[in-house]
């Protein structure tokens, strides 16, 4: 307790909370559009309890990592070479998790492409998920990028009390954001196909990371806000059209008018 206060009277612990709760955010954001996408896919009832637990996993495995953390640091050291690159067990796990993304990203991008290929797969536009298999599949991601987060985190203090409050507080904002970001996805289906491409993306990135290619985070998540806001202009000009075309309909003559 007293080690706590200590830390707590520490400005520089305080710059360090800050940075990492922005940095577990940002991390976390691939996390996100992730479970959302794929919790969109289940009944409309379940959604939100999907959205729970799925986050509720990601709190528990960083919490669980950051108590093995001694473990987790040796995670980064090399048990193979290959082509000239000492792959350690994180590689490894970015590279499965990097291809587990694109391959679920580009099946995704299939059925909403060529939907009916897959007709008795789809049912009101959506393609069928069970809740048990939406489970399995945020948990096999919340692992890959646990153990991202929690590297990332290591490297940026040595304080485990910084780390978990950082941790807790990503996840709580997290949870919060799920549902709004889940429905604006679910309400405009051009959405769907921008965040699968980001979710392709990433998972190239992750695959990249692994290998020994480092891909700068800050280039992504700046290419991913200028994708989003083109597509948020080209929303904005949509509504503009369909308003303008209404009121023309209403004008023009002939129109049905009301009493």
């Amino acid at each position: 307790m007293n080690d706590i206060l200590l830390l707590a009277a520490q400005p520089e612990a305080w710059a360090a909370l800050v940075t990492l709760i922005v940095m577990e955010v940002v991390l976390g954001i691939d996390n996100l559009v992730f479970i959302s996408i794929l919790t969109n896919k289940l009944p409309a009832e379940r959604r939100q309890f999907a959205r729970r637990i799925g986050l509720g996993l990601a709190l528990v495995l960083r919490l669980v990592l950051l108590g093995a953390v001694a473990w987790i640091v040796q995670l980064t050291t090399p048990v193979f070479t290959a082509f000239g690159h000492g792959f350690s067990w994180k590689d490894i796990i970015l590279i499965a998790g990097g291809l587990f993304l694109v391959w679920k990203a580009t099946k995704e991008i299939h059925h909403n492409v060529d939907p009916e290929e897959h007709a008795g797969a789809i049912v009101g536009g959506a393609v069928k998920t069970g809740f048990v298999a939406a489970i399995f599949q945020i948990l096999l991601l919340d692992l890959v990028f646990s153990v991202d987060s929690i590297i990332t985190a290591v490297g940026m203090t040595d304080h485990l009390p910084i780390m978990i409050i950082a941790v807790v507080v990503a996840v709580t904002l997290m949870l919060i954001a799920a549902g709004p970001l889940a429905r604006f996805i679910e309400a405009n289906p051009t959405i769907v196909m921008l965040a699968l491409a980001f979710l392709l993306m990433i998972g190239m990135t992750l695959i990249a990371d692994g290998a020994g290619f480092h891909v700068p985070k800050g280039y992504i998540y700046a290419a991913m806000a200028f994708s989003g806001l083109v597509e948020v202009l080209n929303m904005l000009a949509r509504r503009k059209r369909i308003r303008d075309r209404t009121a023309r309909d209403d004008a023009a003559p002939g129109a049905p008018t009301m009493h």
